[in-house]
């Protein structure tokens, strides 16, 4: 099965943070930074372990360089 995770980052946080707004959205805080796919890592990464699962059952579908971001999580 197939999920679809609408997600809003806030990159260059003091404090990390996953704050979950309805079944498939979250609105997460992370300390990287917005620059060299940093922050799309740690956001990969806050979401696998609040799924409990491996990080590359997650794929960034759209928003790589926007705050509003899409990800897959796949069984």
């Amino acid at each position: 099965m197939e999920k679809y995770l609408k997600v809003k980052v806030h990159a260059g946080e003091k404090k990390e943070k996953l704050l979950r707004k309805s079944a498939d959205t979250f609105e997460i805080w992370v300390k990287a930074p917005a620059e060299r796919g940093l922050a799309n890592a740690a956001v990969r990464l806050a979401l696998a372990a609040h799924f409990g699962v491996a990080e590359n059952k997650l794929s960034l579908i759209k928003g790589a360089t926007s705050p509003a971001k899409i990800f897959l999580l796949r069984d």
